[in-house]
């Protein structure tokens, strides 16, 4: 295979991949320096010259000229006689260049060469494509679905870059056809061998907070910061905002009127119901916003010496016994992403709870404690509030079969009403 030839073969790959002259030539020379250390042992007195735009590629050999029978090394010292094949003014301790032809290094070299030529152009654009990414993490980013799996959806974007979108990742309410286009965040970017793995997620508050970025102007301004952002992907989120301008209601910009402003973020989440409240530096207040739409009565507040399970402490809140539910929300919603966004333990109690009542955690003995968390869940958390909520509603709000929650209320009434 003739040099230009060689050089040729390769153009196509350089088309694609988009590489500069720059670099293909430290690739060649690299490729074909491998292939000469490999045929004679060492490539150091070598000199390669390429211009790949003609395809032009000079191989030369450098050697020193030594008496008849004293060479030691045949890649580095040439003989008299053979020196003098080449040129017959040639003396002893002088300097010999000698082209090297690529069909000197065998067929199956130049195979090799080519096939290791291939890859290394292959491997930087790989290393390309992961720099661009590593640079997007945390980024809105969107592509087209081209391939779906049990566990994944395969996007691909407008250069043809392969993203993938975990089903861990995705909203539960997620139904994507191929050819869909699919917006997320860039979550994380590794190199796996050769090949760049970009993960795309839809679940992550980060999510969340690029689209409101994306959504409202005051928020991409910076006149408006999302403070924190806590979320059970595609049922609740709750958004803490805050502006540094007293003349701007972060609330109200974000919402919009009539939630126009915060409807296509909602829509983007399959009706995920978003909470925006006011930011402030006041922990009391910003715990009684984040338990909203429950009306907190009072609270105590213990900080931690050092953060336990990311909590920097706990909050006893204290509220009217028909608060308690809001604040706890339907399976905990509420209170877990209330703890979430506040980074504190909450533990909710009734106000005025009589002497007469009891708390559900003294019947272990009786009640499973997998019931009592479930009582617990929607606020239910003394004998009288359950002995005092119906069968019907009880149903309804749990996920307690009839039975067991009419056993409940037996066990309750037997001892309690004693």
């Amino acid at each position: 295979m003739e040099n230009i030839a060689l050089i040729d073969s390769f153009s196509e790959f350089k088309d694609n991949k988009s590489i500069d002259r720059v670099t293909l030539m430290s690739i060649l020379e690299e490729v074909f320096r491998a292939a000469l250390k490999r045929k004679f042992g060492s490539d150091d007195n070598f000199d390669i010259i390429i211009n790949p735009d003609k395809g032009d590629l000079e191989i030369w050999r450098n050697r020193i000229v030594v008496a008849d029978g004293f060479s030691e090394d045949d890649n580095e010292e040439i003989e008299l006689a053979e020196a003098r094949l080449i040129e017959p003014d040639f003396e002893i301790g002088e300097d010999v260049s000698e082209e090297v032809k690529l069909i000197d290094l065998g067929r199956r070299a130049i195979l090799a060469l080519r096939q290791n030529l291939i890859s290394k152009i292959y491997e930087h654009d790989s290393t390309n494509i992961f720099k661009q990414f590593k640079e997007l993490e945390g980024e809105l980013y969107t592509a087209e679905v081209h391939h779906i799996r049990h566990n994944a959806i395969i996007l691909l974007d407008d250069d043809g870059n392969e993203i993938v979108l975990p089903k861990s990742e995705q909203i539960r309410s997620d139904f994507f056809r191929k050819g869909d286009s699919v917006k997320g965040v860039i979550k994380t970017v590794e190199l796996r061998g050769n090949k760049p793995a970009i993960i795309l997620s839809r679940t992550s508050p980060t999510f969340l907070n690029k689209l409101f970025e994306q959504e409202i102007p005051e928020v991409f301004d910076g006149l408006i910061t999302v403070e924190g952002v806590a979320r059970i992907p595609g049922e609740k989120a709750k958004v803490a905002v805050d502006s540094y301008d007293d003349r701007i209601d972060p609330v109200g910009a974000c919402v919009g009127v009539k939630g126009s402003r915060i409807h296509g973020i909602v829509r983007e989440l399959g009706n995920e119901n978003i909470d925006v409240i006011n930011y402030t530096k006041n922990e009391q207040l910003f715990i009684s916003r984040a338990l909203s739409p429950a009306k907190v009565t009072s609270m105590e507040i213990e900080m931690y010496e050092e953060e336990k399970n990311g909590k920097k402490g706990r909050v006893k809140v204290l509220l009217k016994p028909e608060e308690v539910s809001k604040a706890i929300g339907r399976g905990g919603v509420n209170i877990r992403l209330a703890s979430e966004l506040t980074g504190y333990e909450i533990d909710v109690q009734r106000e005025g709870l009589e002497e007469e009542d009891v708390e559900l955690t003294e019947f272990v003995d009786e009640i499973e404690d997998w019931v009592i968390t479930e009582f617990k869940k929607i606020g239910l958390d003394t004998a009288r509030s359950v002995l005092e909520t119906s069968v019907a509603e009880l149903v309804k709000r749990t996920d307690l079969e009839e039975e067991t929650i009419m056993d409940v209320q037996r066990v309750l009434k037997e001892e309690f009403e004693e």
